[in-house]
């Protein structure tokens, strides 16, 4: 970055310990790195501002180019009826560009299912047949009924 050769470094660590001296030399270090650090975070913020400000003019200008080709596009091919995205009614899902509702669709809702009669049998009872299988049951658990 700044090309400076290790002799050049050898000689102002040279120069730092004659003028400064070997007792305060460690403190001027770690102020000297606390500004290096400083101007270092600063760069950093002023290069993510600048990048953030590249991103956001290239982001206008994609929308910019969107919306361009947008209205293009509706001008070659324009709808009957306007579109509503947000409209969830099954007439609106199937309905045609023309707006002219199929003749033979109900839009009345699915009839409701038919609630069985007969429950589902409990694994943790006996069948009431003997010759029928048995259920399989977790580990560990017994059943009423006597093993052949």
């Amino acid at each position: 970055m700044f090309d400076i050769a290790p002799s050049e470094l050898l000689l102002l660590a040279v120069v730092a310990l004659i003028f400064i001296g070997p007792k305060d030399l460690p403190k001027v270090m770690r102020v000297v790195g606390r500004w290096i650090g400083k101007a270092r975070a600063m760069a950093g913020h002023f290069r993510s501002g600048i990048d953030e400000m590249i991103r956001q003019s290239e982001l206008e200008e994609l929308e910019k180019k969107w919306k361009e080709e947008n209205e293009r596009i509706m001008r070659e091919h324009p709808l009957a009826a306007p579109f509503d995205p947000f409209d969830a009614s099954p007439a609106a899902a199937h309905a045609p560009v023309s707006g002219a509702v199929a003749e033979g669709v109900s839009l009345a809702a699915p009839a409701e299912p038919q609630p069985v009669d007969s429950p589902l049998p409990d694994p943790h009872q006996a069948p009431a047949d003997p010759a029928a299988p048995e259920l399989p049951l977790p580990p560990g658990e017994r059943t009423s009924r006597a093993l052949p």
